[in-house]
C-alpha cells in the first residue's frame, strides 16, 4: 500500500502549472500565426508602417536639433562700444572679455574697419564720403561657449551691458530661435500623428483579432460548455496580439534603418559642401526598446479590448 502511494504523482504547485501553461499557450500562438504567413505578414507590416512614420519623425526632428546644436558656434553677441572708448582700450577689452567664463573667442573691429566693411558690403561709398565723421562704433564680436543654453548666454549678455565700454549689447540668435519653434512645431506634431496612429494599430489588431473569434466561435462556445474560464479562453487571442505587436515593431525598426541608410549618403554630401562634419544618426538604442515596447503594448491593447468586448457574447447553444 505504502508502495502504491510513493508511485502516485504529484500534483505541480500552482505557479508552476501557471508558468507551463502560459509558456504552451505562448507558443502555441505563434505557430497558428506561422500557419497564415501572408495573413500575418500583412497585418505586421501594416502595424510597422504606422509604428514607422512617427519614430522616422522622431529621428529627423533629433538630427535636426543636432545641426542646429553644431550652428551653435555662429551664435555672437555684439558689443557695441562707446565713442570715446580708444582703438587700444577696445582691443584690450577684447582680450579681456575672452578671458571670461563661458566665453570661445572674442574679435575686435575698430570704427575705421567697420566703416571700410560697410562702404565694400553697401555700395555706399560716395555717400559716405560726404560725411565729415565716422558714423559707426567700434564692435567687439563675441562667441559663447559651445553646449551654452540660452539662459547661460543672457546671463552672459547681462554681464557685458553692464560694462562701462559698452554703448549696446545684442545677441544674434533670432534665426535660431525661429529654428528652435519650428522644431518645437514638428514635436508637438509627431506626437499627435504617433497618438493617431496609436489608435490605428489597436483598431488593425482588433479588427484581426475580432475575425479570429468569429472564425472560432463554434469552438469557443463549446469550451464554455465544459466549463472553461474566460482566462483560459481568451489567453491565446491576447498572445496572439503581443506577437502582432512584437512584429510590427521590428518591421518598423527595420523601415527606419533602411530608411536612414537611403538619406545618410546623400546628407553626408550635403554636410560636405558645407564643410561639416554632420552624420546621419538612427532610433538609438532605448528608443528602439521604445518603439518595440509600444508595438507589444499596443497589439495586447487591441487584442484586450476586443476579446473583453465580443467574448462575452458567445454563450454555449
Amino acid at each position: 500500500m505504502a508502495a502504491e502511494e510513493s508511485l502516485q504523482v504529484q500534483p505541480l504547485p500552482l505557479m508552476q502549472r501557471l508558468s507551463q501553461e502560459h509558456a504552451r499557450v505562448f507558443f502555441f500562438s505563434l505557430g497558428k500565426l506561422g500557419k497564415n504567413p501572408v495573413g500575418t505578414l500583412l497585418t505586421a507590416l501594416v502595424i510597422g508602417v504606422a509604428l514607422a512614420l512617427p519614430a522616422g519623425m522622431h529621428v529627423l526632428t533629433r538630427n535636426l536639433s543636432k545641426i542646429s546644436y553644431s550652428w551653435q558656434d555662429s551664435l555672437q553677441l555684439s558689443l557695441f562700444l562707446k565713442d570715446s572708448v580708444s582703438a587700444e582700450r577696445g582691443a584690450a577689452l577684447a582680450r579681456e572679455v575672452r578671458d571670461r567664463p563661458g566665453v570661445h573667442a572674442t574679435s575686435y573691429i575698430s570704427r575705421d574697419q567697420s566703416l571700410e566693411e560697410f562702404r565694400a558690403q553697401s555700395g555706399f561709398g560716395e555717400a559716405l564720403d560726404i560725411l565729415k565723421d565716422n558714423p559707426l562704433p567700434a564692435v567687439i564680436a563675441v562667441t559663447p561657449e559651445r553646449g551654452r543654453n540660452k539662459l547661460q548666454v543672457e546671463v552672459l549678455l547681462g554681464e557685458l551691458t553692464r560694462l562701462p565700454e559698452v554703448d549696446l549689447a545684442k545677441l544674434d540668435q533670432k534665426w535660431l530661435e525661429r529654428l528652435y519653434a519650428i522644431l518645437g512645431i514638428i514635436d508637438r506634431a509627431v506626437f499627435i500623428i504617433g497618438l493617431l496612429l496609436g489608435i490605428a494599430v489597436v483598431v488593425t489588431v482588433g479588427n484581426t483579432i475580432r475575425l479570429d473569434i468569429e472564425a472560432r466561435r463554434e469552438e469557443i462556445s463549446v469550451m464554455k460548455l465544459i466549463g472553461a474560464p474566460d482566462s483560459f479562453i481568451r489567453r491565446p487571442f491576447l498572445y496572439t496580439g503581443f506577437w502582432y505587436g512584437l512584429g510590427g515593431g521590428v518591421l518598423a525598426l527595420m523601415l527606419v534603418l533602411v530608411g536612414t541608410l537611403a538619406l545618410s549618403g546623400p546628407s553626408h554630401t550635403l554636410a560636405a559642401l558645407y564643410d561639416s562634419t554632420f552624420t546621419l544618426s538612427g532610433l538609438s538604442f532605448g528608443a528602439s526598446l521604445l518603439l518595440l515596447l509600444t508595438g507589444i503594448v499596443l497589439g495586447w491593447l487591441g487584442a484586450f479590448i476586443t476579446v473583453w468586448r465580443h467574448l462575452s457574447g458567445i454563450q454555449p447553444q
